[in-house]
């Protein structure tokens, strides 16, 4: 059955739900994985590095969303380099795009395990995860209305808890704790901390593969890019500021305070300094920091089966992958491939490299998509554009050489990641052209 020929992807999401995906998707990244960087940048790498990530993130964000609107399809960025440059740049592209959305949610199911297992610490972590992938893959495959709807109700639980730790350790913020050992490493820290810096932003970009669901996307998804990063970076200077200003970041790096141990929870370790660990404070924090991990593990879930979804559809991929199930019209095929995926990449147990690896995909992708959309703008000049992206061309321009050289950085920071990251990439590519491209 052709992708034409199947039931189509519903218009259900309103703006509100756009938001709620746009900042679900990435407000895991306030609870946990950030603070992997510290070791590396300490509190003064990671803060430059962050800062050079969010002034990426407002230049690709406002430029994503001019694509997103003007070719509002479920592949995303897949779909805007084969507009742009053909169907092999779009291949390359749409895996980039679909190494970072797998990717990613196992480095979250670690998180979900690693929260959860501080409330039964007899259940292994392992355990947790893969139930989670389990669950949360057959909400996806219920339908997109149940899973937004789902995805709004625990973003908002996740952004009042992040207020609610603010409001706990700022008033116990000194400056002198960000001072401690705050530039271990010079320059080579800072850019061994961009991968966790732009961990807190990761996963925006997947508001464009719902774009195609939405009720009005020429209009909604401009608004969802903009009001959602607007709350990442306010959630983003609560969180590090709070938890590292009440007793520096080794305290919330290690789970001795010292050494050893890294820990996947740095938001509890903060307010346990202030109110211990067995207040009320603290259990809120660990029940309802589950609600933010769930919700950017959740909304990537969505995004990776989209992606997965139109690379299928448009004969990409293997076929199988583009069918909408019939009765719930959600692609339930993809869902399950990517949970496979996702359940072999937790058994090596390293979050730190998996997140590297998503990190290396979102790179790639911010790269094609800006190059894509230069290539539109001057190709397709008369292409209807709903929203323009202010201050072209500097805003994609700032945003191309930004992703460009923070993907060089990390490249020759973790070279194995790297050649793994490129060889499945690489990989993948061979087949295309050989096997894939001449079917289509």
């Amino acid at each position: 059955m052709s992708s034409t020929q199947q039931p189509h992807l519903k218009k259900v999401l309103s703006p509100l739900m756009l938001w709620g995906l746009g900042v679900g998707y990435v407000i895991s990244g306030m609870y946990f994985g950030w603070n992997l960087g510290l070791p590396e940048g300490g509190t003064y790498g990671l803060a430059i590095a962050t800062l050079i990530i969010i002034l990426l993130y407002t230049c690709f964000s406002l430029s994503y969303a001019e694509l997103a609107c003007s070719i509002p399809k479920a592949g995303g960025v897949f779909d805007y380099a084969s507009r742009a440059f053909g169907p092999r740049m779009g291949f390359i592209a749409g895996m980039a795009q679909w190494i970072e959305f797998v990717f990613a949610p196992p480095a979250i199911a670690f998180g979900i395990g690693a929260y959860f297992n501080l409330f039964f610490p007899d259940v292994p972590v392992l355990t947790i995860s893969i139930a989670a992938y389990v669950l949360f893959t057959g909400l996806n495959m219920y339908g997109v209305k149940a899973a937004a709807t789902f995805e709004l109700i625990i973003t908002l639980i996740a952004v009042v808890e992040i207020v609610i730790f603010a409001a706990v350790t700022l008033p116990h913020f000194e400056v002198i704790n960000l001072q401690k050992n705050a530039w271990p490493n010079g320059w080579t820290g800072v850019i061994a901390a961009l991968p966790f810096a732009i961990w807190f932003f990761l996963g925006i970009e997947g508001l464009a593969n719902v774009a195609e669901e939405a009720e009005n996307p020429q209009k909604d998804i401009s608004k969802g890019f903009g009001y959602a990063l607007l709350t990442l970076v306010i959630l983003c200077v609560l969180v590090f500021l709070g938890a590292i200003g009440v007793g520096g970041w080794e305290a919330i790096v290690y789970k001795n305070g010292l050494s050893g141990d890294v820990s996947d929870s740095p938001l509890p370790l903060a307010m346990g300094q202030i109110v211990g660990s067995s207040g009320w404070l603290f259990h809120l924090l660990l029940t309802v920091g589950l609600f933010g991990l769930v919700a950017s593990f959740h909304g990537l879930i969505l995004a990776a089966g989209r992606s997965s979804y139109e690379l299928g559809a448009k004969g990409f991929a293997p076929r199988f992958l583009g069918q909408i199930n019939e009765r719930f019209q959600t692609p339930a095929k993809a869902l399950l491939a990517n949970m496979g995926i996702g359940i072999i990449a937790l058994f090596t147990n390293q979050t730190a490299d998996i997140i590297t690896i998503s990190v290396m995909g979102a790179l790639t992708l911010y790269s094609m998509a800006m190059l894509s959309l230069l290539r539109l703008r001057k190709n397709e000049p008369n292409m209807p554009r709903p929203f323009r992206v202010p201050l072209y061309p500097w805003m994609p321009l700032l945003a191309l050489v930004l992703s460009t050289l923070c993907l060089i950085f990390i490249a020759f920071h973790q070279p194995t990641l790297f050649f793994i990251y490129l060889g499945i990439l690489t990989t993948c590519y061979v087949l295309f052209v050989l096997i894939v491209q001449p079917k289509t």
